[in-house]
């Protein structure tokens, strides 16, 4: 067996340091195990909460076969994952990128190209993403899928404008829908809950903005809306 000490060592001063040393290397590593334990975990709590998200996505499609119910939770919680990992990615270049170039100019350049590298990314994932639920599902379990992951803003927010502006013509309701169903293709790939509600958001002020080049007033007819919701409310207390 090894000794700790040379065998003719018997200075208390360097027994102390071995000790101490010896001492320091075992809280390193234990703060080491401990700083992975607690990556673990947290990466361990993400993958479930990523799973549980897509089984009730899943959970609205009515799918029997639990092959295909399995695979299409996997799918989508990949899916998730992969958006996160290039996130992440992309947000340690970004400030390493404004950390180690100062030069403005450069900075500005180098930004550019990195957030054209992140967009590059999601856009492949993305594709790769639907062509996968379209090799799966119907057109309409599609929609679902993609409307689970957005907070089903878009049929609600089109729904929304048809009730707010009944006399809506053919046309206008058909570009509603369209900007509508753009934004949810970009909310998909969005980080946050917030991040995607905030994509809707860009949108519908496009929209506003059209409606009142159409000559709606557009706070006008919402609170006209409003309205008209209150007193069904009311009828409705009426009626019980």
């Amino acid at each position: 067996m090894k000794r700790l000490l040379p065998a003719n060592t018997k200075s208390p001063a360097v027994y102390f340091f071995i000790k101490l040393s010896l001492f320091s290397i075992a809280i390193v590593a234990a703060f080491h195990t401990s700083a992975q334990s607690a990556d673990q975990q947290q990466e361990a709590t993400y993958k479930k909460a990523i799973t549980e998200r897509s089984a009730k996505i899943v959970n609205s499609l009515s799918i029997t076969d639990s092959v295909k119910y399995k695979q299409l939770v996997s799918v989508l919680a990949d899916q998730y994952y992969a958006l996160n990992a290039i996130q992440e990615k992309n947000e340690a270049a970004v400030a390493a990128i404004k950390k180690d170039t100062s030069d403005k100019e450069k900075q500005t350049a180098a930004l550019k190209s990195q957030e054209e590298k992140k967009s590059s990314g999601i856009m492949q994932l993305h594709n790769g993403f639907v062509a996968q639920l379209k090799a799966r599902l119907t057109e309409e379990q599609v929609d679902k899928v993609k409307d689970g992951m957005t907070y089903n803003v878009f049929p609600l927010t089109n729904k929304a404008y048809q009730d707010m502006i009944p006399s809506l013509t053919a046309t206008q309701k058909e570009k509603i829908y369209n900007w509508l169903k753009e934004a949810r293709e970009l909310a998909m790939d969005a980080g946050s809950a917030e991040k995607k509600h905030a994509v809707f958001g860009k949108y519908k002020g496009r929209i506003n903005n059209y409606l009142s080049a159409e000559g709606y007033d557009v706070k006008k007819e919402g609170e006209e809306w409003a309205k008209r919701i209150q007193a069904a409310k009311e009828s409705k207390q009426n009626q019980n």
